[in-house]
């Protein structure tokens, strides 16, 4: 709507519609006769004066309906500022409140005639009141729109989160605040990093139950294995048991009671000569001989005093020459030379892993030759035995719930005991492979 005083296009015009409706109301009244100048010049002062008196009354009608127009148009701005969803303020300098909307006072909680001249600081809270004397500052000292987030803590009413962004007007002596309640999305953001947080402690108690099953279930494999373990050393225990049994009967007993038959054999007679009783004595020293050998592979089996004595390399040369003797089996041993100062634990678990190996080669692998090895690596020491015989299911061998020897187990058992690890491969057409390794010490 155009409320600038009238144009001179206009002004014509309205001259024009006034001159229009004056020659109406006339037009009755006009006579054919000739009328004196005088009469004439009165006539057209009166059509002039009565022009501008059409003119003004149009002027009154178009600044009336102007009027109405501008009251309509305030009642709107009016109700558009009252009741707007957010809050208004207009603030002086000295940061006092001049004018205010309806939302503006609910928001604060204070009818709209009493918070005016407030000071606006007094409705922050203590804590952000520092930071909004600052902001009023730099809002007064700029021609920028300035924004920041406060909390109001006005009486009787709750805490509100508020955004305010303000402007310095035209006469810098005052500036048009407005505030929005960001309450609800304040809340929203801390549930939602309370969530955050719950879904990472609910994530971490998810890893720690996965983590403790997989412990859970370890341990159960754990002692199942060792239930296991236990009822194979019981029969490997029972195993070896039988095994001396039947050497001692089968060779010491039979020595020890061929021994008494020779020794019967030797009563002096009258009939016997001297070289026969030579032989005979002979031949009973021969089998005392072959039972003190058989008796010393007993305890070298057991617990061999060579290894104590002379050491590691020592202990399984013994052991191999008798292996090579009773299976027919080539057999190599190669070996760094500090082998014999790691500790007599350690070197005690290589000779138990190596005789391990070996006589399940021996019973097991139908193999032509074994490779026996110790070298030292950067962090380890490794033995390996190897053999050119039959593969095996290794999976299927550390599964099963009973195996005729002491076997996989009681060797990685024994170097779990010193923290060493073991390890074997097996595969049809290269044989099978047995690494056991312990660390290494400087000594060594």
């Amino acid at each position: 709507m155009n409320l600038d005083p009238p144009g001179t296009d206009q002004r014509a015009q309205l001259r024009r519609s006034a001159e229009d409706r004056l020659r109406k109301r006339s037009e009755n009244e006009r006579s054919a006769d000739v009328v004196p100048k005088t009469v004439t010049d009165a006539k057209r002062l009166l059509h002039e004066l009565q022009v501008h008196q059409i003119e003004l009354e149009m002027q009154n009608a178009e600044l009336r309906h102007a009027r109405d127009q501008l009251e309509v148009a305030l009642d709107a701005y009016t109700d558009l500022y009252d009741f707007a969803p957010s809050g208004y303020f207009t603030v002086a300098t000295t940061g006092a409140i001049l004018r205010s909307n309806l939302s503006g006072a609910a928001l604060v909680g204070m009818e709209r005639s009493l918070l005016v001249g407030q000071s606006f600081a007094r409705l922050v809270s203590a804590e952000f009141r520092p930071n909004f004397n600052i902001f009023l500052k730099q809002v007064f000292a700029s021609e920028s729109k300035q924004t920041g987030d406060f909390e109001l803590a006005c009486k009787g009413q709750p805490v509100r989160f508020i955004t305010i962004e303000a402007q310095r007007s035209g006469s810098r002596q005052e500036c048009r605040v407005v505030v929005v309640d960001i309450t609800a999305r304040k809340m929203a953001e801390e549930a939602r990093c309370r969530l955050e947080v719950m879904t990472t402690t609910n994530r971490k108690l998810e890893g720690e139950i996965v983590r403790r099953k997989a412990l859970e279930q370890t341990l159960k494999t754990s002692e199942e294995q060792l239930r296991q373990l236990a009822r194979e050393i019981l029969v490997a225990q029972e195993a070896e048991r039988r095994r001396i049994s039947r050497e001692l009967h089968d060779t010491v007993l039979q020595t020890l009671v061929g021994i008494s038959i020779h020794l019967a054999s030797l009563t002096p007679r009258r009939s016997d000569k001297p070289a026969s009783l030579r032989r005979r004595v002979a031949q009973t020293q021969l089998l005392i001989e072959k039972s003190l050998a058989i008796v010393h592979r007993f305890a070298a089996e057991l617990r061999p005093a060579v290894l104590e004595d002379l050491g590691l390399l020592p202990a399984l040369r013994t052991f191999m020459e008798d292996f090579i003797k009773r299976t027919h089996v080539r057999a190599s041993l190669t070996s760094y030379a500090a082998v014999d100062k790691l500790p007599l634990d350690q070197r005690t678990v290589f000779y138990r892993v190596a005789l391990e190996a070996l006589n399940n080669i021996a019973i097991h692998a139908k193999a032509g030759a074994v490779e026996v090895r110790i070298k030292k690596q950067r962090h380890w020491v490794c033995l390996t035995v190897k053999d050119d015989g039959k593969s095996f299911d290794v999976k299927r061998v550390l599964r099963a719930k009973a195996d005729g020897r002491l076997g996989l187990l009681g060797m990685r058992e024994r170097l779990e005991m010193v923290g060493g690890k073991f390890s074997i491969k097996s595969s049809p057409g290269n044989g099978t492979i047995v690494t056991a390794r312990i660390p290494a010490i400087a000594s060594a």
